[in-house]
């Protein structure tokens, strides 16, 4: 499958987003983006501290990944971004109209543990529950899919890549 949309991959933190979104733009030939990359250093201090990250702290954060989605609207990309509110991805879809979500979902336990055992990460484990406390999934109207995170890396994308390939049809 080819994709023309942006595709953005969303969840809370350690569900893989930036595991799969490299993968997924791969599969797709796309370029792909890390929503981290896009964080202010005021952003990620406070992150890194344990600071829970205010709307008004993600605006200009999601306004620099709504302008990246906007310049590759008709060539496809894949970004990771959380985008766990509704008003975050209406944010970001009213930059580029036509992106899709992928929203890696999976239990707290299995992420906890992810998120303890990877390396170099700037979110800590603490906040994991103000990331699902956050959250709001994916509502009837929103274009996009969510696929589990069990299994490897390649059975989620597969998993994302067949679920996105239902959407095309």
């Amino acid at each position: 499958m080819t994709t023309p949309h942006v595709v953005v991959v969303m969840g809370v933190a350690g569900t893989g987003k930036t595991t799969i979104g490299p993968l997924l733009a791969s599969r797709f030939g796309v370029p792909y983006a890390e929503a981290d990359d896009f964080h202010p250093e005021s952003n990620i201090a406070k992150m890194s501290a344990g600071t829970p990250l205010t709307d008004e702290d993600r605006q200009p954060w999601l306004d620099a990944i709504g302008a990246w989605a906007h310049g590759r609207a008709g060539l496809g990309g894949v970004v990771s971004c959380s985008a766990l509110k509704r008003s975050y991805r209406d944010r970001l879809r009213a930059a580029a109209p036509d992106i899709v979500f992928v929203h890696l979902t999976g239990e707290r336990a299995l992420i906890e543990d992810r998120m303890a055992h990877r390396q170099g990460h700037f979110m800590p484990t603490a906040l994991l529950d103000s990331q699902f406390a956050t959250l709001q999934p994916l509502q009837a109207d929103e274009r996009g899919v969510a696929v589990d995170v069990t299994g490897t890396p390649d059975e989620i994308t597969d998993r994302a890549v067949s679920a996105l390939g239902g959407l095309a049809r």
